[in-house]
C-alpha cells in the first residue's frame, strides 16, 4: 500500500533541470508577509498610536543599492489602524533593531538615544587621542580625578551607614508607639473625668431639685396671727357707720325727706293712754318696762320711715360684725 503523504519526489532518468524555464521577476518585487510592529509608533496623520507587537499584513520589498557587510536591508509597508496611512521602517542590522522611514514617530527611544550619545561621545574621543597625546594625558587626568571624587563620595556614604548603623530604627518606633500611646490613655482619661464630674453636677441639681420639692410640700402653712384689737378702732366705728349710711342713702335715698314716699308708710300709733293706766295700776311691773325702754337701741321717731329704720339696723349689724 502507498503513503498517504509522499516525502521523495519520481525524477525520471531522461530529467534535464536546466530545461525548466525560469520566471523573470524584478529584483524590487514585493511580497505580501505576516509580521508585528517591532516598536511603538503614533500615527502621523491621524496621531493614532499602535503598540509593540500589534499584527499587520505587511508587504517586504528588497530596499536596492543600500546593504551592511554584505546583508540586505529589508523595508516594510503597513497601514494605519485607523485611517489607513501607509507607515515604512525598515531593518537596522547594524544596531540589530529597526529605524523609522515614513508616516509615524517612534515612541519611547530615549535609551536608544542616550546609547548613541554614548557611543558618539566615546568614538570622538578615541579618534583625538589617536593624533594628539597630550589629549590623551588630559583625559587621564580627568578621569583619575572623577575617580577620586567618586571614591571620596563612597567613603561619605560608608561613614554615614556607619553612624546610623548605631541607631536602633526599630526602639525609635518602640519609643513612639508607646507614647502615642500614652497620649492616647491621658486623653481618655481625661475625657471619663469630665464625663464624671458632668454626671455628679447633673445628680446633685437633681437632688437639689428633689429635696426642695419636698420641702414645699412638706412644709406646713405658716399659722395667722391672731388680729389684736387696736386702741383707735373705737374712733373709727362712728365715721364707717356714717360713711355706711351715706352709701345707702345715696343709693336708696331717705324716704322721710319726700312727701310721695312718705305717705305709703303708715305709722302704728300707741295708745299711751293704756300704757300710762297699767303703769299706774301696776307699780311692780314699771322695772321691767323701764328696762326693756333703756333696752331698746333706738327710738322710734313719728317722722321716719320704715326703711329707713331697716337701713340704719343694717349698718349697725355690718359695723359690729366688722369689729
Amino acid at each position: 500500500m502507498s503513503e498517504r503523504k509522499v516525502l521523495n519526489k519520481y525524477y525520471p532518468p531522461d530529467f534535464d533541470p536546466s530545461k525548466i524555464p525560469k520566471l523573470k521577476l524584478p529584483k524590487d518585487r514585493q511580497y505580501v508577509v505576516r509580521l508585528m510592529a517591532p516598536f511603538n509608533m503614533r500615527c502621523k496623520t491621524c496621531g493614532e498610536y499602535i503598540y509593540k507587537g500589534k499584527k499587520f499584513n505587511a508587504r517586504k520589498e528588497t530596499v536596492q543599492n543600500e546593504a551592511y557587510l554584505g546583508l540586505p536591508i529589508f523595508r516594510f509597508y503597513i497601514k494605519c489602524t485607523r485611517c489607513l496611512a501607509e507607515i515604512t521602517f525598515k531593518t537596522d542590522p547594524e544596531n540589530t533593531d529597526y529605524t523609522m522611514e515614513h508616516g509615524a514617530t517612534r515612541n519611547f527611544q530615549a535609551e536608544k538615544l542616550l546609547e548613541e550619545e554614548e557611543k558618539r561621545v566615546q568614538k570622538e574621543r578615541e579618534d583625538e587621542e589617536l593624533n594628539n597625546p597630550m589629549k590623551v594625558l588630559e583625559n587621564r587626568t580627568k578621569d583619575s580625578k572623577l575617580e577620586m571624587e567618586v571614591l571620596e563620595n563612597l567613603q561619605e556614604l560608608k561613614d554615614l551607614n556607619q553612624r546610623q548603623a548605631h541607631v536602633d530604627f526599630e526602639a525609635m518606633l518602640r519609643q513612639h508607639r508607646l507614647s502615642e500611646d500614652e497620649r492616647q490613655k491621658q486623653e481618655q482619661e481625661e475625657d471619663e473625668r469630665e464625663t464624671a464630674a458632668l454626671v455628679e453636677e447633673a445628680r446633685r441639681r437633681r437632688l437639689l431639685e428633689d429635696s426642695d420639692s419636698e420641702e414645699e410640700a412638706a412644709a406646713p402653712a405658716p399659722p395667722r396671727l391672731a388680729v389684736r384689737p387696736r386702741p383707735t378702732a373705737i374712733l373709727e366705728e362712728a365715721p364707717k357707720a356714717k360713711r355706711k349710711a351715706e352709701s345707702w342713702e345715696r343709693s336708696v335715698g331717705t324716704l322721710g325727706s319726700r312727701p310721695q314716699l312718705s305717705g305709703l308708710v303708715v305709722v302704728k300709733k300707741t295708745d299711751l293712754g293704756c300704757s300710762t293706766r297699767q303703769g299706774l295700776a301696776s307699780p311692780a311691773s314699771q322695772g321691767p318696762v323701764r328696762s326693756s325702754k333703756a333696752a331698746d337701741p333706738a327710738p322710734r321717731l313719728p317722722g321716719t320711715s320704715s326703711l329707713s329704720q331697716l337701713g340704719a339696723y343694717s349698718d349697725s349689724e355690718d359695723s359690729s360684725g366688722s369689729n
